[in-house]
């Protein structure tokens, strides 16, 4: 779904342009990053880079693959990245989780697990995704080990890699190797890495150093800038795409001046303050407006688009968090994003991962995955013989055509109660929040183990030891 006419495009890639030569991008605590942009002819003064107007296209589009796999160890859930594919991600990074029995609490190991358990049956999603919450009680400095581990171990899904620094990345490569081959993740992309940029235009060593090492490893990279509008960007839609725009394109072109042909995706994640109290809102039609133009700026560019999906401020799985998530993720599909990240499970404005919202989400990406698979027009869709023999004034409800179809004819959500009120009431009124925490229980009960070969659980295993012992705890909280 195009919001821009090739006029407005034309503006903002003009004022991307205008950014990266007037202003530049900052690049911190990296000589090395310093020295591959001198050599390739960029203006360097101190830790800050400019560009020359359309070097940062014509680098991107020489070399950066348009479409690519990244490989999962059951290479049925093998995922494609760009064309007209669009791969489904749960939440990332909250340090607290919610449900309805514990209420809101710091998230553990023991719920890491259960939450990979728990979207490795999720139909609807593709990817096991990353720090789907925060472990908090596990060493800061080594839990992405254990994070890394749980994913490996309990799905055989696709997953992201540690992206806080060089040398955790070296741990996720390092892993892959021991799961995938080193012959095999040295041709193919087998891990995910994101790269924030500190927007207005600074990408800090934590973030350039996993960039980095994953570049150079031949291994996807989503460079996104994460934006608030009107704090960490402009409060107008237009002049926020033109910095996001900027800060994509100075971090793409790091990509591919490191390992030209390596896998990246453009990346957005710009939402919306209240310019009122400061705090982060979701759901809002600016953000809307913010990953449409973002999707049409991607295809422009020729790399695959990666951005958010179910993103809620509200505090619980309710009716604020279901509004703003259908609208967060409807706007990303319509947006062609390749890849969503967050697309369930995510409340107050990332702070929490919720059990209970990831099965209301999880119908959500199941309704949105029907409609995008567009209307059926086979002849048994067409169904004129069912009608033939029908006729008039008659009920469909006995024909064969739906008996042989109504089991996959129409979706049919997990969450939703659409008996009477008096079959709602007397089967326990509950409403369906209530309903997702007992799907998420039974979803958990039913889980099937993928299994992991012996040999390389102990491999994985002994790597994380010593890991470990290489240095003393550290923790932040």
């Amino acid at each position: 779904m195009n919001i821009l006419s090739e006029e407005g495009l034309g503006i903002i890639e003009h004022n991307a342009d205008c950014i990266l030569e007037e202003t530049g991008m900052e690049f911190h605590d990296d000589p090395e990053l310093l020295e591959i942009f001198r050599h390739a002819g960029c203006e360097v003064e101190g830790v800050r880079v400019r560009f020359a107007p359309g070097f940062c296209r014509k680098t991107i589009q020489a070399t950066a693959p348009s479409s690519f796999l990244q490989h999962a160890r059951n290479s049925a859930s093998t995922v494609k990245l760009g064309g007209d594919s669009t791969v489904l991600c749960p939440s990332w990074g909250p340090p607290f989780v919610h449900d309805l029995d514990q209420g809101r609490r710091y998230a553990t190991h023991a719920d890491f697990v259960r939450l990979v358990k728990l979207h490795q049956g999720i139909p609807w999603l593709h990817h096991s995704g990353g720090v789907v919450c925060e472990p908090v009680d596990l060493p800061a400095n080594k839990r992405h080990l254990d994070m890394m581990y749980a994913h490996i171990r309990w799905s055989d899904r696709a997953y992201m890699g540690a992206f806080i620094g060089a040398e955790r990345a070296g741990h996720a490569l390092d892993m892959a190797r021991l799961v995938f081959g080193e012959e095999f993740l040295a041709n193919n992309a087998v891990l995910y890495c994101v790269s924030n940029t500190n927007a207005p235009l600074v990408m800090d060593a934590n973030m350039s150093g996993a960039l980095k090492t994953y570049a150079k490893a031949g291994q996807p990279v989503a460079c996104t800038p994460w934006v608030l509008t009107g704090a960490m960007s402009p409060c107008t839609v237009a002049g926020t795409l033109s910095q996001v725009l900027a800060e994509a394109l100075a971090c793409l072109t790091l990509v591919q001046l490191i390992n030209p042909g390596a896998p990246c995706l453009m990346g957005s994640f710009a939402s919306t303050m209240s310019m009122q109290s400061g705090a982060p809102t979701f759901g809002s039609p600016e953000a809307g407006q913010m990953v449409l133009a973002a999707g049409q700026l991607a295809r422009r560019l020729g790399v695959p688009l990666h951005t958010v999906g179910t993103l809620s401020a509200s505090k619980l799985p309710d009716g604020q968090s279901q509004q703003e998530a259908t609208w967060g993720l409807l706007m990303s599909m319509f947006a062609g994003a390749n890849l969503i990240n967050h697309a369930t499970g995510w409340l107050e404005g990332g702070l929490v991962t919720s059990f209970e919202k990831t099965m209301l989400d999880a119908d959500l990406c199941g309704k949105l995955a029907r409609f995008f698979e567009g209307i059926d027009l086979s002849e048994n869709a067409q169904a004129m013989d069912a009608i033939a023999a029908t006729g008039p004034g008659q009920h469909f409800l006995g024909a064969e055509h739906t008996q042989i179809n109504f089991l996959s004819a129409l979706f049919r959500p997990q969450s939703a109660d659409n008996n009477s009120f008096e079959q709602w009431q007397a089967d326990g009124g509950s409403d369906s929040a209530q309903r997702a925490n007992a799907l998420w229980k039974k979803q958990l009960d039913e889980y099937q183990d993928p299994g992991l070969d012996p040999a390389i659980d102990a491999s994985l295993r002994a790597y994380i030891a010593d890991r470990k012992a290489e240095k003393p705890d550290v923790n932040y909280y």
